[in-house]
Order: C-alpha cells, then structure tokens, then sequence
C-alpha cells in the first residue's frame, strides 16, 4: 500500500507545475539534514520576498543596479534573444588593476528553467563580489562572464525545457535551438579557461521509491560532474578532480555539506544501476573540457523542493563558486601551462568506450527511519572508462562542399575552418558505413543513428570550395566528438548528417605524416 502510494506521488511529480510545484520533501527530512542556512544574506531579488523566485524583470533591475553602482567593474551585453524574445543577459566583472595575465572564468545559470535557485544563487555571487571587500582581490587575477539566466523561456514557467522543447543541456554538440547557438559563440569568443555551469538534481528521482522499504531521497547537498571524457586531455581531467574540485569539497566540508561526484539512475536489463560521472559532450561539463577548460557542472539538490532550503542551495552554490574562483586565482600560471600543454598533445582518439562497473555502497537518506544509510548499488562509473575502440588523429578533417551547414556549427563551437581555393587531389581515409540503425523515435526532435564505419584509403579529387579542418588547434577534441561517426554524440549518431547502410559519408580524414 505504501509503495503504491509513493508510485502515484512520485508519478506525479514527473508533471511540470509553474512555480507551484508540489513539494516531495517531508518537513522531518529538511528539519533533519537540510535546515536553512541564514547567514546568506537578503540581497537578491527572489531573496528579499517570501514566496516565488526572480522575474525577468527584477533580473534586468538588479542586474542594471549593480552596474549602476560598479561602472568601473561591471558591465552588461546582451548575447541574443530567447525564443519568446527576452534578450539573454550576460554581466562581465573586470578590474583593469592588477595582471596583465589574466584568466578568464565563465558562470551559468539555469540552463534547465526548472532550477530556479542557480539563478538566485549567480546573482547572489555578483552581489557579493561586488560589495564583499575580503573578495575584491580576486578581480586582479580573474576576469568573470556570468550568465545567471541561461533558459529565460523555460524559467519563467518553471520548465526544464526552451519553448521548442528542447533540452539545452542536451544540446551542446547538435546545436538546434536558438539560445544554444548563442551561449555556445559567446563562450567561443570567451575562450573561458574556466567554466562552471550550475544546476540542481532531483533528489526524489522515480527510481528512489522502489528502494528501501518505503523509499529513499538523496543525501548528497551536491554533486560535482566534471568530465571523464578520454578525448580531453588528461592533464585538464587531473588538474580539474585533484586541485579544483578537491578545494570545492574541502569548503563543503568546513560547512558539513554532504557532497559526492555527480549520479543518476538506470535500467539495466530490469536492474537499477547508478552512474557516476559523465563523458558525454552533449551537456555541458564535457562540451567546456573538450573547449580546453577548466569545467564542471555542479549539481545542487533542489529540483522540485520550491523555496524548500532556498538558502541553504544557495549557499551551497556560493561556497563552490568562491572556491573555484580562489583556486583559479592561486594557480593561474598553472592552469595557463595546463591548458597550452594539453593543446600539444597528440594522442589516440577515443571512438568507443565502456564504463567501470562495481559494486559500493552510497549515502542515503531512508524515508521509513529517516536516518542516513548506507545502501548497496551497482555503479556504472565513467571516470574509469576505458576506450574499446581507437583511431589515430589526423592531420585534419576534408569536409565536401555541400556540408557549409556543418562548417556553421563547428565555427560556433570554436573551431577553424580553411576553405580550398583550388581543386585538390588528397590521399585520404574515407568512412564507409557497414552497420546502420536509425531510431524512429524522435529524441530531441531527432532520429539518432547508430553506425558502425570501414576506413578505406582513397585518392579523392576535391574541388575548390571544400573544407579543411585542421587537428592542431584549441578545440580539436570538440571536433573527434562530432565527427567521428561512432561517438555517440557526433553529428551522424545525431542525426544531423543523415546516412544508411553502405554509403560512404562525405567527411574524410587526412592522414598524418607523423
């Protein structure tokens, strides 16, 4: 009876309610692990009201504000227009004291409409940047972008999605939605060698009623998702978990804020298993290490909890965004040679890969005792993936003529394109497609595709107007994700370059000489 109840609640729940959403959370369970933080201050918007959050025109307000009261500091652009057409704010906090050698740090909020205290919690951090003297040393050595409302449409209604439906943390490779196209140029003109992007999880995941004996909920107050991608160079994955994020959790824990690397649920074969990690360059976290950045996405428990431990999330958020910020502002010169070295790398492209899985315990909260377990789970960890297939990196990328659509969509994510001017005739590796599967069921209003490839070596007359994509650059690791067609989130597994059994696909792969 009670686990039916629980079901229906939790089914329930899956329904996006605008602002007023119904909240899962039982009073012990807040009273318990997650009591309100008052030390955050009423100096925001959403802050200083009881109920509801930030609205677009309070956004604009505060924002125009602080400038008002910074104009040595603080500027406001605005990076293009959502799709009900609020133009989306980005605020650039820059001193023009202290290093000539700077680096340069992006912050996000609410890429997903349905995290309303990411928002919150980016205005706050202006705030306190700006008015906070003990941080004002930061601004010698840093130069910040802030985006604190990615998703303005999705926002406003508390949906997750933009108004076309699509998922925006999805959206990262296929490029479709028109805020995506956006975000993505500036932070390609940014060229951040920082980034975070701040989001909050549902701790009440449908999953967690079918566990214990009358359901469980997260424990964890945040998670950290930094990439375990093997395309990104290894020395950003070590530097980013072992200095960035290791002085993130060490702040959390001063606090007592439970914290654990970033996990969700899956069905496997009628089993429940948890990954941990990420390696897909669909959502950001990935998309910005594949960038040549310092990344992560920082997960906040919070989705579906209204103004449930507001403070508290929003506290949580500051702590970890400080934190980075006083760790970039310690290191720059390491993170500068981190970053150039990983640009010289050459090393083998990861095409397939396959998880780490194990058997360990996680911390839980269980809703009949309501005490923190240890519960048993099977862990599908990316963090130890392995790659099941590899390829050399080319030289670089020819792509036929006719796929200038495809040029657009690399040019957005950072990356150069020559053109030929003149007919050439190129020894080249082409793709021939010998498995093909394409799902009908439309996924981000696409049909993926899965493929298998043949390399064949080839003479291949190009004409003049094709494209060359050179390896030796800034964002090459972006380009292996969408091009080679087996990468789960390349532009054929998406869909955006159509194929079928035997054809072989119009991009090739020039050779290296080395």
């Amino acid at each position: 009876m009670m686990k039916n109840f629980i079901y229906t609640i939790t089914a329930l729940l899956t329904v996006n309610i605008a602002f007023a959403q119904l909240n899962p959370e039982p009073k012990k369970v807040t009273k318990l692990f997650f009591p309100e933080d008052e030390s955050v201050e009423n100096v925001t918007p959403a802050l200083k009201k009881k109920r509801g959050f930030t609205d677009y025109d309070e956004l604009i307000s505060f924002l125009k504000e602080q400038q008002n009261q910074h104009s040595d500091l603080v500027s406001i652009d605005y990076i293009g227009k959502s799709q009900k057409g609020y133009d989306i704010p980005i605020v650039y906090i820059k001193s023009n004291q202290g290093s000539k050698n700077k680096l340069k740090v992006w912050y996000q909020g609410a890429l997903h409409g349905n995290e309303m205290a990411t928002t919150e919690s980016m205005l706050y951090i202006i705030y306190k940047l700006l008015n906070d003297d003990s941080l004002q040393y930061l601004y010698d050595k840093l130069d910040l972008a802030i985006v604190p409302m990615a998703n303005i449409d999705g926002y406003l209604k508390s949906d997750r999605y933009s108004a076309n439906g699509i998922d925006l943390n999805r959206d990262q490779t296929k490029l479709m939605a028109p805020e995506t196209l956006v975000l993505k140029q500036r932070f390609s003109d940014y060229a951040p060698e920082v980034a975070l992007d701040f989001h909050e999880y549902n701790p009440y995941r449908r999953d967690f009623a079918k566990m214990g004996d009358f359901g469980i909920t997260s424990a964890y107050d945040a998670m950290f998702l930094y990439s375990s991608n093997l395309n990104v160079p290894e020395n950003i994955r070590s530097l980013t978990d072992t200095l960035f994020v290791d002085d993130a959790r060490a702040a959390l824990d001063e606090h007592k804020y439970r914290h654990e690397d970033y996990m969700s649920t899956g069905d496997y074969f009628g089993e429940i298993h948890f990954n941990k990690g990420g390696s897909s360059a669909r959502s950001s976290a990935n998309s910005y290490a594949l960038a040549n950045s310092i990344s992560s996405v920082i997960e906040v428990r919070g989705i579906r909890l209204g103004r449930t431990s507001f403070k508290r999330r929003i506290n949580i958020t500051y702590t970890i965004g400080i934190s980075f910020l006083k760790t970039a502002s310690e290191h720059v010169d390491l993170v500068k040679q981190t970053l150039k070295e990983a640009q010289s790398m050459r090393q083998k492209i990861a095409v397939k890969t396959a998880k780490r899985v194990y058997e360990d315990t996680i911390k839980v909260i269980d809703l009949d005792s309501y005490k923190l377990i240890d519960l048993p789970v099977t862990i599908r960890d990316a963090k130890g993936a392995t790659a099941t297939l590899t390829r050399k990196q080319p030289e670089a990328y020819i792509l036929s003529k006719d796929l200038g659509f495809l040029v657009e969509k690399l040019k957005i994510l950072g990356l150069e394109v020559e053109t030929l001017e003149q007919d050439e005739t190129l020894s080249v590796e082409a793709y021939k497609v010998t498995e093909f599967n394409r799902d009908e069921t439309k996924y981000e209003k696409m049909n993926l595709q899965t493929v298998t490839t043949e390399i064949q070596a080839k003479q291949i007359a190009f004409p003049k107007g094709s494209f060359r994509v050179s390896t030796h650059q800034k964002n090459a690791p972006l380009l292996f994700e969408v091009l080679e067609p087996e990468r789960p989130n390349s532009f054929i597994s998406f869909g955006v370059l159509e194929t079928d059994l035997n054809q072989e696909l119009p991009l090739y792969r020039l050779p290296s000489t080395n």
